[in-house]
C-alpha cells in the first residue's frame, strides 16, 4: 500500500483521522472496494457500485454563498441559488464532523490539462468507490508532482450524513451540495452519486476561466491527422460522447473542454459515459473500454457477472467512467489547437429538423444560447409525451455567471479563428424513426472532411436552416429534407411553428434592452 501522505492535511480542519488513503492505485482500490462489500467485479473486470437513492445529480439542493466579490459575478436564479455564510458554516461543521475519526481517501488531482488554465483539486472521501470515480474522471498527477500538490480547491464529499436542520435552515432538502467561492472549498452530503463531484468542479471551472477570459465548455472533442480539432456541442443523450469517439480520430474528451490562447483542453483524465442499452456493434470503443480499472454504476448483472446493459430496473441513467486511455486512440496530452469545426447536437423529439444544417455566426450564437434538445416519454418520471428542453450553452446546470458571459466569448472565438459551425439532429424523423448512427456519422463525416461546402443547399421554412440536399455516405439522400418524411407538408409546418414557438418564447430572456446578444432574428420566424 502507499505511504504517501498528503501535504497539508493538518489544514483541513478534520480530527482524529484514521489510515489515510492518498492517491492509491487502481488495485488498492479494487481490494477496498471489495473488502468493504462496496463494489462487485463484472465478468470484464470492472467494478460495479450502486450510487444508492440517487441515480443522478440532485440540481434543486445545489448551493453557492452569498458574499463578496462572488456574488457580483454569479447569475443567481434557479440554476444559482444563495445560501447564507452562517447555514454553510454549520454545513460545514456537519461535514467535517463525518469525516473526523474515519479512515479516509483523499485524491489529489488536477482539471485542466492546459499548464496555463489547470487547477488543483483535493477530494475527500470515506467511500472507496468514489476515490475510485475520481481517479477516473481527473488528470492523475505523477509521483514527483504529488511531492509539492497544493490544491487550489478542496472538496469534502461527506455523503454519509444529512442535513437533519434543513427545513429551519431554508434549503429543499436533507441534500446539500454548497459552494464558498471565497475559500475554495465544497461540501457534499446525503448524496452518494458519484456526479456531484465531476460537475460541481466543472462548475468551478466555469467560474474561474471566463474571469480569466478563457472559454468554458460542455462539449466533446477530438483532432484529426490534420489536427483539425472538432467539438461536439449537446445534452445528454444526443450522443456526444458515441460521436466524439472515432476511430478515424484522437478523442481530446467527451465532456468538459477549456479553450484559451493555446487551443482546445480536456478538463478531465477519462470518459464518463452512458451504457442504457450499449450495443458493442455501434458503439465498439466505449464496450471495449468497459474493463479493469473503469467503474460501472448501478447496471444489473447475474451470478458470473454478465452485465444486462438493457435492464432498466435501478435506473435508465447506468453510467461507466473509465481512464481515457482505456480509448486506444486519445490524445496524449488531452490538448489541441483552436478548433475548425463546431456541431451542435440536439435531439428533436418532433421530426422537423434537418439532420445536418450549416449555421451562420449569428445562427451559431442563438443555438448555442438556446441549447435544444428534447425529453421523450420514458427518460425522466411524468413525461409521457416529447417535451423541449432549453439548456443554455448546452450546460446551464453548470454555468455560475450569465449564459452571455460564455456566447460572447464563444462568438469572439469563431470570429477570430474562422470556426465552421453546424446543427446535427440525432433525434427523430417525421416519421417517428430515430437518425441512425450511420446516416448520422456520415453527417459528421461531411463536415470534418469538408465535403458537406460543395453540397448545394436548401432552406427549411420558419427556422430558415441551410441544409445540404445530397451527402456522401447517407443511406437515402431524401432524408436530409424533413419534408421528405412527413406524409402531410400541412402538419409539418403546423410543427415547425409550435416549435419555432418554443424557441422564440424561451430566447425572450436574452432580448431585454440591456442585453447586447439581440440575435433573435437569427432564429426561427413566425
Amino acid at each position: 500500500m502507499s505511504t504517501k501522505t498528503p501535504n497539508g492535511l493538518d489544514k483541513l480542519g478534520l480530527k482524529n483521522i484514521g489510515k489515510v488513503y492518498y492517491n492509491i492505485s487502481y488495485d488498492e482500490l479494487q481490494a477496498h472496494e471489495i473488502d468493504k462489500n462496496e463494489c462487485k467485479i463484472s465478468s470484464t473486470g470492472t467494478a460495479i457500485c450502486d450510487t444508492g437513492i440517487f441515480t443522478g445529480r440532485s440540481p434543486k439542493d445545489k448551493y453557492f454563498v452569498d458574499q463578496e466579490p462572488s456574488n457580483k459575478h454569479i447569475f443567481w436564479g434557479k440554476i444559482n441559488k444563495k445560501i447564507d455564510k452562517e447555514t454553510f458554516d454549520k454545513l460545514f461543521e456537519i461535514s467535517k464532523d463525518e469525516l473526523s475519526g474515519k479512515d479516509l481517501y483523499i485524491m489529489d488531482v488536477y482539471s485542466g490539462a492546459s499548464e496555463a488554465s489547470k487547477k488543483s483539486i483535493r477530494f475527500i472521501s470515506e467511500v472507496a468507490w468514489q476515490a475510485h470515480f475520481v481517479k477516473n474522471m481527473f488528470i492523475r498527477p505523477t509521483e514527483e508532482e504529488l511531492e509539492t500538490f497544493e490544491p487550489d480547491f478542496v472538496v469534502y464529499n461527506a455523503c454519509k450524513t444529512t442535513d437533519t436542520d434543513y427545513k429551519e435552515h431554508g434549503l429543499n432538502s436533507d441534500v446539500f451540495v454548497c459552494f464558498d467561492v471565497e475559500r475554495n472549498i465544497s461540501i457534499i452530503g446525503g448524496t452518494w452519486y458519484g456526479g456531484e463531484m465531476k460537475k460541481g468542479i466543472f462548475s468551478m471551472m466555469n467560474y474561474w476561466l471566463p474571469l480569466e477570459g478563457k472559454l468554458s465548455m460542455h462539449c466533446s472533442a477530438n483532432v484529426g491527422k490534420d489536427d483539425d480539432v472538432c467539438l461536439f456541442f449537446g445534452l445528454s443523450g444526443t450522443g456526444k460522447t458515441t460521436l466524439s469517439t472515432d476511430p478515424q480520430r484522437a478523442l481530446i474528451g467527451d465532456d468538459e473542454h477549456g479553450w484559451d490562447d493555446n487551443g482546445v483542453f480536456n478538463f478531465e483524465g477519462g470518459c464518463y459515459a452512458k451504457v442504457i442499452d450499449l450495443d458493442p456493434k455501434s458503439e465498439p470503443e466505449i464496450f471495449g473500454a468497459i474493463k479493469k480499472d473503469a467503474l460501472l454504476e448501478n447496471v444489473v448483472s447475474d451470478e458470473e457477472g454478465v452485465v444486462d446493459y438493457s435492464d432498466k430496473t435501478k435506473t435508465e441513467n447506468t453510467r461507466v467512467s473509465y481512464p481515457i486511455e482505456h480509448i486506444a486512440n486519445h490524445k496524449e496530452n488531452l490538448q489541441a489547437g483552436h478548433p475548425k469545426n463546431i456541431i451542435f447536437l440536439s435531439y428533436d423529439a418532433f421530426g422537423v429538423l434537418p439532420p445536418v444544417s450549416k449555421l451562420t455566426k449569428e445562427q451559431a450564437m442563438y443555438y448555442f444560447l438556446s441549447g435544444y434538445t428534447a425529453k421523450v416519454a420514458g427518460t425522466e418520471r411524468g413525461i409521457t409525451e416529447p417535451v423541449t428542453a432549453f439548456s443554455a450553452c448546452f450546460g446551464e446546470a453548470f454555468l455560475p455567471l450569465h449564459p452571455t458571459t460564455y456566447a460572447k466569448l464563444l462568438g469572439e472565438k469563431i470570429d477570430k479563428h474562422g470556426v465552421h459551425v453546424y446543427l446535427v439532429n440525432t433525434g427523430l424523423n417525421g416519421q417517428g424513426k430515430r437518425m441512425s448512427i450511420k446516416d448520422t456519422r456520415a453527417c459528421i463525416n461531411g463536415i470534418l472532411n469538408g465535403s458537406i461546402n460543395d453540397a448545394q443547399f436548401d432552406t427549411l421554412p420558419i427556422f430558415n436552416l441551410q441544409f445540404p440536399k445530397t451527402l456522401e455516405g447517407i443511406a437515402d439522400n431524401a432524408i436530409l429534407n424533413p419534408k421528405n418524411t412527413w406524409d402531410s407538408e400541412e402538419k409539418l409546418n403546423e410543427t415547425l411553428r409550435d416549435l419555432a414557438g418554443e424557441f422564440i418564447k424561451n430566447f425572450d430572456r436574452y432580448n431585454d434592452n440591456g442585453s447586447e446578444f439581440d440575435y433573435s432574428t437569427a432564429g426561427p420566424q413566425i
